[in-house]
């Protein structure tokens, strides 16, 4: 029996029933990508500031160092330890947005979600096309700064946000390719993709942080951190950016308002890094509702299996046996990597 489609807005909530339905799991699995960004962060400018502040007392006991080329080489590797797990972090965060696509698949008919490891791997098997595929993602954000060229650039941006689905699901196209295979599958059906994303968008990138910002505020969280950060933000060439402020007419800063953006900011930032599981889940499924309705792509459906030889496998075959070898120790069920790397070949029964 031919699969019975879904509106967006039926995936959209199936998206956030995932989500919350694996809570615990997603928090667990991204909790490095993200706090390990702010760790690093904080130790960069924890070892900056501990280094500009005691510079005076460094250079009096050690005169050999009072050089501007020393100084600065001090700087740059007190701020090493920091840098490795921002890195690390980013990297990780990054790897994420193709390593939950497939965990999709097991999902949807378990309503759970294990074996992160396995996942992970499949995606950093191909680094080298994720890099090129996060390449061509920067020079596009380049150009889209541009103000002249911000509606042009949201219209190619909708036609984009399959990306990393394609990539996952489809691993022998090339970046370029998984460029092409996005738009060809949002082509048609543009109103419905710009829907979902102002959807997901709203939740998660404005109600959810609004809310727990507003409840850090009442509970007075936000006050107490932004105190932690004020020794910081008094390094901060304030008065001389209030003055240029003070010429345009413009109100001065204050370093209450300062401390308390960048932790609400924070907050906010946090928050959103946290939510990628629902998004990614909400693209996956969107990839495989537009991808199973599509006839016109040269996608060659597959009655079953056995049309898979052992001397032609799928790269997407290929790839799972790698990482299953790598990772047998762990006793992973195979079919849970076929199942969330193979293409979504719907089956007529």
């Amino acid at each position: 029996m031919a699969k019975k489609s879904k509106n967006a807005l039926a995936i959209f909530l199936e998206s956030i029933g995932l989500y919350f339905s694996n809570f615990d799991k997603f928090v667990k699995y991204m909790t490095f990508p993200v706090l390990g960004q702010l760790v690093g962060l904080i130790l960069i400018f924890l070892c900056s500031y501990l280094f500009s502040t005691n510079m005076p007392v460094i250079i009096d006991k050690n005169p050999s160092l009072n050089n501007f080329n020393t100084l600065v080489l001090i700087a740059i590797l007190i701020s090493v330890p920091g840098l490795i797990i921002l890195m690390k972090a980013f990297w990780e965060y990054l790897v994420a947005y193709g390593a939950i696509n497939s965990m999709l698949e097991n999902m949807l008919k378990s309503g759970k979600v294990y074996d992160f490891d396995a996942h992970t791997e499949l995606i950093k098997r191909r680094s080298l096309s994720f890099v090129g595929l996060w390449l061509l993602i920067g020079i596009f954000s380049i150009f889209a700064m541009c103000p002249l060229l911000w509606v042009p650039a949201g219209v190619v941006a909708v036609f984009l946000v399959l990306i990393f689905q394609v990539f996952t699901y489809e691993p022998e196209l090339s970046p370029f390719g998984c460029v092409i295979k996005s738009m060809s599958l949002i082509k048609g059906h543009f109103a419905s993709t710009f829907m979902l994303i102002a959807l997901v968008g709203a939740l998660t990138y404005f109600l959810i942080p609004q809310i727990v910002n507003t409840l850090f505020n009442v509970l007075g969280i936000t006050k107490f951190l932004s105190n932690l950060i004020v020794p910081f933000v008094s390094q901060f060439p304030i008065s001389e950016i209030n003055a240029i402020l003070i010429k345009f007419y413009l109100k001065p800063l204050e370093i209450e308002f300062i401390t308390v953006s960048i932790i609400s900011t924070t907050i906010m930032t946090v928050l959103v890094q946290y939510t990628l599981p629902m998004r990614t889940l909400l693209w996956g499924m969107w990839y495989r509702e537009l991808n199973g309705g599509l006839t016109d792509l040269g996608i060659k459906k597959k009655s079953s299996r056995s049309a898979t030889t052992k001397s032609h496998k799928r790269p997407s075959e290929k790839l799972m046996e790698e990482s299953h070898k790598k990772f047998a120790t762990k006793k992973i069920d195979k079919n849970i990597l076929k199942r969330a790397m193979e293409k979504d070949d719907e089956e007529n029964s």
